[in-house]
């Protein structure tokens, strides 16, 4: 581990926002299951085109502008964590070839959380390069349906996806490798049942580097679902509690988001690529800060409920 770290501090006020726009239980608006699910307003703006580029070491952001997708290379293999929307696959892969690599040389393909702008594209990515996939147990039963099930806070809500063909179910803690690479996978339930963090190193000559590509933390859901009292995930309150503290206490050098934007991403790449700042991504607080917001934010969520219960 690097013993002199310069402290920056990453954007997340993205994930205030997320949170506080998170729809609040109302029992006169609330939906079925069966509800129509409204169209994605904000598909366009996550798509927008991005160029690949290079985090650290062995590390590339290679997703659409909006959504991240995380390509880590070896010369053994490849491993690619989320595949964005259905249509971001193909730019995905083409952002792994631009870059040198072939999509035939990935071999394992990883999610964070099983949502369609985080998961629609891993069928299609699996289909190119012939990667196996694998998932906590709760992700691999919805990758290989294709739908949420009610324990899901934004069931009725949500596209479905494409089916995975084959799925490997993996433990908390599970340490997955290619090559020399070593991915370990953390869950953090909460957002989604299944929800899971990846914690690897990066090295540039002898200097390595903690990442964390930190799954989703926001209490957001369906207007029936309550965070404070469901029969559907009833473990909800426990597992954002197990969440919040694995995440704060994770090594973490460098952090990334599903969301690039929640984590001040391009602001801290302008900042090393424009800027001349060369340590813009390297923040050792910012994993505990992370978990510290959405902490605060699902606290909040908690009191709009019960002060809604409350009327």
């Amino acid at each position: 581990m690097p013993t002199c770290l310069r402290s920056r501090a990453p954007a997340l006020s993205l994930l205030v926002l997320l949170t506080a726009s998170a729809h609040v239980f109302d029992p006169a608006q609330a939906q079925s299951p069966a509800s129509q699910i409204p169209p994605c307003e904000q598909c366009a703006k996550w798509s927008i085109p991005q160029d690949p580029v290079r985090i650290y070491g062995n590390t590339y952001y290679v997703g659409v502008h909006g959504l991240a997708s995380i390509l880590i290379t070896s010369p053994r293999g490849h491993v690619l964590i989320d595949g964005g929307l259905a249509q971001s696959a193909a730019k995905i892969a083409a952002s792994v070839e631009s870059l040198g690599f072939r999509m035939a040389d990935v071999k394992l393909i990883l999610n964070t959380h099983v949502h369609y702008d985080h998961a629609g594209g891993i069928a299609e990515l699996q289909r190119q390069s012939g990667a196996e996939v694998a998932a906590s147990k709760p992700t691999a039963l919805v990758l290989t349906s294709g739908h949420s099930g009610p324990d899901d806070p934004q069931y009725g809500i949500l596209p479905p996806i494409d089916k995975v063909a084959h799925v490997k179910v993996i433990k908390d803690g599970e340490t997955l490798h290619v090559g020399p690479l070593a991915l370990t996978a953390h869950f953090t339930p909460g957002h989604t049942p299944g929800g899971t963090s990846w914690t690897w190193q990066s090295c540039e000559g002898a200097r390595c580097l903690n990442i964390v590509y930190a799954d989703s933390l926001t209490a957001i859901s369906a207007d029936n679902f309550r965070f404070s009292s469901t029969r559907a995930y009833p473990n909800v309150q426990q597992d954002f509690t197990k969440s919040f503290a694995t995440l704060s206490s994770l090594p973490c050098d460098i952090l990334l988001t599903p969301h690039p934007d929640v984590s001040g991403l391009w602001e801290r790449l302008a900042k090393r690529d424009n800027g001349g700042d060369a340590n813009a991504l390297i923040d050792t607080t910012a994993c505990k800060r992370y978990a510290d917001t959405a902490r605060a934010n699902y606290e909040k969520r908690l009191q709009q409920e019960a002060a809604t219960a409350s009327r």
